[in-house]
């Protein structure tokens, strides 16, 4: 039995028909694993040792009645604990970057999935960058006339900040619209990240597909279906979940991400694919694992354990 400590958002707050990090915990309890949960906000390094207040929990799958939590502990994250689910949300901000440093101080002792130092290297608009050939025309800048260049080239194109997450300010902008200097002040107001301006793809108004991959290794897919005359198909912002199959396409760029991934030590994984373009690789709390086992009865988080066992007894 492993004691499995989860960095998480409130737990309380889930939807348990949705949340992926409910199915890997629920996963793992069936297991006869042990479960913890605690904020990274009290993560504390003291003389070399890691700590956090957490909870143990008992969940079931019951809306509302889903948690029932133990007294809080402090728990040593090296000595107490054999795994730790890194599972929080994005931003992916200064506060995201500390906890993966915090974290790397105690693995692999500990097994952090995914690895904290890899999820800090591998933001997930830039990791796709690293496969030429996957991905459609995209530039990376906040250079306003390198951005402006690009829109010209390109005509109908995307922009979205660097490090959103779920849909979150992503534009579409067609050929000769007069708006992107407008929005790239806006986006300066708020941020000195760069902004990512992609060709668009037509083929978004069929889906955008989300992979999951496991230890390298592709497990099953769903598709993610915009609302009419919206370009954002992300679930949270309106975006409707639908099955759907791997094409050789799609093996075959996880055949080209996949031993890289592995190597990397980034075990859970969800990419984003529209039409035939790897868009994103999805390292810090990927979703879409509920819907999966939905549609095709694929349990990720089956597999997950069945990966991180194998690890922790090797």
């Amino acid at each position: 039995m492993l004691k499995v400590a989860i960095q998480m958002d409130p737990i309380e707050a889930v939807d348990v028909e949705s949340d992926t990090t409910f199915l890997l915990a629920l996963s793992a309890q069936e297991r006869g694993h042990s479960l913890w949960v605690y904020d990274f906000r009290t993560l504390a390094l003291e003389d070399g040792r890691l700590f956090c207040r957490a909870r143990p929990v008992s969940l079931k799958a019951a809306q509302g009645d889903h948690v029932v939590f133990g007294e809080e502990a402090r728990l040593d994250l090296g000595a107490d604990v054999d795994v730790i689910l890194m599972r929080q949300d994005p931003p992916f901000d200064m506060a995201y970057v500390t906890a993966t440093y915090l974290l790397e101080t105690v693995h692999p002792h500990t097994l952090v999935v995914n690895d904290p130092a890899e999820v800090r290297s591998a933001p997930e608009k830039l990791l796709v960058t690293r496969f030429p050939g996957l991905t459609p025309p995209t530039l990376i800048s906040s250079d306003p006339v390198a951005l402006n260049a690009f829109h010209q080239k390109h005509g109908d194109v995307v922009l979205k900040p660097l490090h959103g997450a779920a849909g979150s300010g992503v534009v579409r902008l067609k050929a000769g619209d007069p708006n992107l200097d407008a929005l790239v002040e806006i986006h300066a107001m708020g941020s000195r990240d760069p902004l990512v301006i992609q060709k668009f793809i037509p083929a978004v108004s069929a889906g955008d597909k989300r992979i999951i991959l496991i230890d390298g290794e592709p497990i099953g897919a769903i598709n993610r279906i915009p609302a009419s005359g919206q370009v954002r198909s992300n679930l949270r912002v309106g975006g409707v979940a639908a099955p759907v199959e791997l094409t050789p396409r799609d093996r075959e760029i996880c055949a080209a991400i996949g031993p890289e991934l592995k190597r990397r030590g980034l075990i859970f994984v969800g990419i984003d694919v529209i039409g035939d373009y790897l868009t994103e690789i999805n390292v810090t709390s990927p979703t879409g694992a509920q819907q999966l086992k939905r549609f095709s009865g694929v349990d990720a988080g089956a597999v997950l354990w069945d990966v991180i066992e194998a690890k922790r007894a090797a």
